[in-house]
């Protein structure tokens, strides 16, 4: 499985904003993408403005299908104008939590 992990710093002020939508496109994700079988959103403890998406994918396939996907192309449409910065990790899984 593939995994990507996306360090997100919103622009001051743009959380309500980012938030609903990404909460929408992550519920999509796993619901609608048989590829897709995780896909968290967390928010930093100290910093209200700094979000991580974790998500799991079957493999790299499975994330260019994702970025296909009506849902995730209208949350770009929103969120895209509200990152100041934005990093990501692509790792290979190598263990997965069977009870997850």
């Amino acid at each position: 499985m593939y995994s990507i992990i996306v360090k997100t710093k919103l622009k001051a002020g743009t959380r309500e904003q980012f938030l609903p939508t990404m909460l929408e496109n992550a519920a999509a994700s796993v619901r609608d993408e048989p590829g897709c079988h995780v896909f968290d959103v967390l928010q930093d403890k100290a910093d209200p403005e700094l979000f991580y998406l974790y998500e799991v994918y079957e493999d790299e396939a499975a994330l260019a299908a994702h970025k296909e996907t009506p849902h995730y192309q209208r949350s770009r449409a929103v969120v895209n104008p509200l990152i100041a910065e934005q990093s990501v990790i692509r790792a290979e899984m190598l263990a997965v939590n069977p009870g997850r």
